[in-house]
């Protein structure tokens, strides 16, 4: 049974409601979405490893 996802928004958004991403992270992959549209947003996921290979490369010094 699929539990529902815990969505939260990132701590560098402000409490003005603007423009957001909200993110929920699941065993199996990290779901994105507009915070605009809440449960109406289009989302997308991917999966844990590539998430996780994303920050490591994000984080990075150049």
């Amino acid at each position: 049974m699929n539990e529902p996802l815990a969505w939260f928004r990132s701590s560098y958004s402000d409490s003005q409601g603007g423009a957001c991403l909200e993110v929920a992270v699941s065993p199996r992959a990290v779901h994105v979405r507009d915070s605009k549209f809440g449960e109406r947003s289009p989302r997308f996921e991917v999966p844990a490893g590539a998430w996780a290979e994303f920050l490591a490369y994000a984080a990075r010094e150049v």
